[in-house]
């Protein structure tokens, strides 16, 4: 590596990480919130077995796990002006993201439901539960454990993912290494930096996730023992 090489990526360091901070972080947050408020309501309809509702469910999972990110991404944020609907960049890229990803994570939350056991949901139905209570408080609860695994490695992707912003114009970490790659003639040096800071917050996401699952494990075990203890 050249001196002038060494210059440059201490030099653009920062420059890409703060895009990183303050626009991929906040997109990432915001899209993946998005898509769990879709996810679960996609996933509830599912198991509801209402049929209309089931139908568009599966019609919308059909549609967004069956089409290129990249082509909502540009449907939203080119095609819908021509649809008289204006949206910024920023704006676009979150609900794009959101989406698509609401797709992936209600197969994985209607996954979850149906793994826990029929006999608590006939059971709690019996003493008078109505469905959203059935949900609220014995569904939910048991089927989040099971889901959490799943769920994070799809935030893990989205912060990876949200690199095609910048094919909209959103100025995060991957635009601002593009854009000095451009002034610099450096591609493969600034390139190999960005992916490094990719890198970096996906290991640390990676061992948030570590940590949690190891609290939910801890707090399985410690409910399934005071259950015995109560049986017994």
């Amino acid at each position: 590596m050249t001196e002038r090489v060494a210059q440059i990526l201490i030099s653009s360091f920062t420059k890409i990480l703060i895009p990183g901070i303050k626009v991929t972080i906040p997109l990432t947050i915001l899209s993946f919130a998005l898509s769990l408020v879709l996810a679960l309501f996609l996933a509830l309809f599912q198991t509801a077995n209402v049929p209309v509702l089931k139908q568009i469910s599966q019609i919308y999972v059909w549609i967004f796990r069956g089409t290129p990110l990249l082509v909502q991404l540009f449907i939203i944020f080119f095609g819908l002006p021509s649809l008289g609907i204006m949206l910024d960049a920023f704006p676009s890229a979150v609900i794009a993201f959101g989406m698509n990803l609401a797709a992936y994570n209600a197969e994985v939350i209607r996954a979850s439901i149906l793994a826990v056991p029929r006999g608590q949901t006939e059971a709690a139905l019996l003493i008078g539960l109505s469905y959203p209570q059935l949900m609220a408080r014995v569904v939910i609860p048991q089927a989040f454990p099971i889901a959490f695994p799943s769920l994070f490695n799809n935030l893990i992707s989205l912060v990876k993912d949200t690199s095609l912003a910048s094919s909209i114009t959103v100025v995060e970490l991957f635009t601002t290494a593009q854009q000095i790659a451009a002034r610099t003639y450096e591609p493969f040096a600034l390139y190999c930096e960005a992916a490094v800071i990719y890198l970096i917050f996906c290991t640390a996401l990676t061992w948030i996730q570590g940590a949690v699952e190891k609290r939910l494990v801890f707090e399985h075990k410690e409910t399934s023992g005071s259950r015995r203890a109560i049986v017994g």
